[in-house]
């Protein structure tokens, strides 16, 4: 099974949390508290998708710093925090969530479909097939429709 993936909207309060953590071990503490609220509002649970996603919307590598911003920042960009391979955490400042979900906002199904067609793969988290873009949604999507994703406070 692949590793699964929850994006997070912090507050302000969160948010400086997060980048005060000296060590992974701090991170991860403050993480669990945000994921105990499990506040459905402010997330996004991408579940095993992301590596696919992540490739789509960057240039097909699963690397952190990749791509064109804003759409390298929808899933490992931003200031990657944790040091350790237990985990992947990612910070995007508040200033730049609105260009991200306004580059997601035209993006649908068939974009992704055809954007995964042209991606190779080494290794993947998925099955890099058909069944896994079938299962792999846009940020705020649901079928084809997309929704701009709620933007996190300053």
């Amino acid at each position: 099974m692949g590793t699964r993936a929850v994006l997070f909207a912090l507050d302000a309060t969160d948010s400086a949390r997060i980048l005060a953590c000296e060590d992974d071990d701090a991170l991860t503490a403050v993480v669990a508290e945000v994921e105990e609220r499990w506040d459905t509002d402010r997330l996004c649970e991408l579940d095993s998708s992301w590596d696919a996603l992540h490739r789509c919307l960057t240039d097909g590598g699963l690397v952190f710093g990749n791509g064109d911003f804003p759409l390298s920042h929808a899933v490992l960009g931003g200031i990657p925090l944790h040091e350790g391979d237990r985990y992947i955490v990612c910070h995007v400042t508040a200033e730049q969530v609105p260009a991200v979900a306004a580059a997601l906002e035209p993006l649908d199904g068939g974009w992704l479909r055809e954007r995964f067609a042209t991606l190779t793969f080494d290794a993947c988290q998925g099955t890099a097939d058909a069944e896994d873009i079938a299962y792999t949604q846009v940020p705020g999507c649901s079928s084809s429709t997309v929704r701009r994703p709620r933007r996190a406070e300053p």
